[in-house]
């Protein structure tokens, strides 16, 4: 039997997370719902990474924090990809894609 989750490659976090906040502003959990729900729950990401990931792109200056109330009228800090982090997401992606390009090459290597 198999799992129908993967764990992450070093790195990714922060593209998915920069990637999710391209759209708009969020909180952590509305993050981590996009990238599950987009990934077609194949990607769950726990606590325990996603906030320290968000608090060192913050440190980075590729978003930024403000406090607000979420849907249920809770508060809740929402996190907004700056001008810097859509640079950065832009040059991540593409790094993303052509090393993705170039291990898919070597895995069809007959």
């Amino acid at each position: 039997m198999t799992d129908d989750k993967l764990d992450l490659p070093q790195g990714t976090l922060d593209l998915l997370i920069l990637k999710a906040l391209s759209l708009e502003a969020m909180h952590g959990w509305g993050i981590s719902e996009r990238i599950h729900q987009v990934s077609h729950a194949t990607l769950q990401i726990p606590q325990g990474s996603l906030y320290p990931a968000l608090h060192r792109l913050e440190r980075r200056g590729w978003i930024t924090a403000s406090w607000g109330a979420s849907d249920n009228n809770r508060r809740a800090k929402y996190y907004e990809l700056t001008r810097t982090g859509r640079k950065r997401l832009e040059a991540e992606a593409q790094d993303w894609e052509r090393l993705t390009t170039a291990v898919a090459l070597v895995l069809r290597m007959s």
